[in-house]
């Protein structure tokens, strides 16, 4: 059978749940369809690519060299397709008779940036005919994941902590960290910290955040979301590392004691590469001229 270069969007999604359950039962109930036509149709992709993706034996499903690349690229596809769609979506709502201004939404990660944030949702609304601007708290490294599959148009993302590769970026401040910890414990009443200074503290391990759905090793919580982390640094369950900035949330059963060799944390405002939207560039404009 002559190979094709061309992948349908659905048989992108069965390969890609099989790929990551590596079973074909789960990935099976995953999609909500019967086993059989499952491995049929992964088969027939086989076939038409030319190439195999799985190797299937007595031990389970494990993907070959070529899988790996479906599995990474079609990831890429899937969330484009997904991105394609919801913008679609948010900006057909301006053109329907009658329908609202421009909608962007800007993925933030929760209790960071807060002051920046604040002068520049004021700054963008005093613009004439400014888009509507939804915030959209999250996790430490989900606003990544937020651009690639539209969830959001733009993020405020934060160096070294989230990756920048395949986005357009501009700079718009850098500052220092901050330990975050129980105000009653004694290394709130220091001046300054190092990194060894809270890492290893008996009863106060450090908060591990997930980062592309994993988490760190280490014997801090694994926190879900700012509330937690609240509560729990409240009480004197762990410590956590934050940008200066980060005060803003803070709690009074908490203390921020400077940082003096964590590196310094750039935020930037980053929106998908060689998007064309005017609503979008009216606010990357307003952003930098703050």
């Amino acid at each position: 059978m002559e190979t094709v270069d061309t992948v349908e969007t659905r048989e992108l999604r069965y390969f890609v749940a099989v790929a990551e359950e590596l079973h074909f039962g789960r990935a099976a109930e995953r999609l909500g369809i019967a086993q059989p036509p499952l491995s049929r149709a992964i088969q027939q992709l086989e076939r038409r690519l030319g190439v195999r993706l799985l190797a299937r034996d007595r031990r389970g499903v494990a993907l070959t060299g070529a899988g790996e690349t479906l599995l990474h690229e079609g990831r890429a596809a899937l969330d484009a397709t997904a991105a394609a769609a919801r913008r679609t979506r948010r900006a057909g709502a301006a053109d329907r008779p009658g329908g609202a201004r421009d909608r962007l939404v800007l993925a933030v990660k929760a209790g960071a940036s807060h002051e920046l944030l604040h002068k520049l949702l004021d700054a963008h609304a005093a613009e004439p005919a400014a888009a509507e601007i939804e915030v959209l708290p999250s996790g430490t490294c989900d606003q990544e994941a937020m651009l690639r599959d539209g969830r959001a148009d733009a993020a405020l993302m934060h160096a070294p902590f989230n990756s920048l590769v395949g986005f357009d970026s501009e700079e718009l401040m850098t500052e220092g960290q901050i330990a975050v910890l129980p105000a009653g414990h004694p290394l709130a009443a220091r001046r300054t910290l190092s990194m060894a200074d809270i890492e290893g503290v008996p009863g106060l391990p450090l908060a591990r955040w997930a980062r592309h759905g994993v988490y760190p090793p280490g014997p801090g919580p694994e926190i879900h979301d700012q509330t937690q982390l609240a509560q729990l640094i409240a009480l004197g369950r762990t410590v956590a590392v934050y940008p200066d900035s980060a005060r803003a949330w803070l709690w009074a059963e908490h203390a921020a004691v400077p940082l003096a060799d964590a590196p310094p944390v750039v935020t930037h405002i980053a929106w998908p590469a060689h998007n064309r939207s005017l609503a979008l560039a009216a606010l990357v404009r307003t952003a930098t001229s703050l």
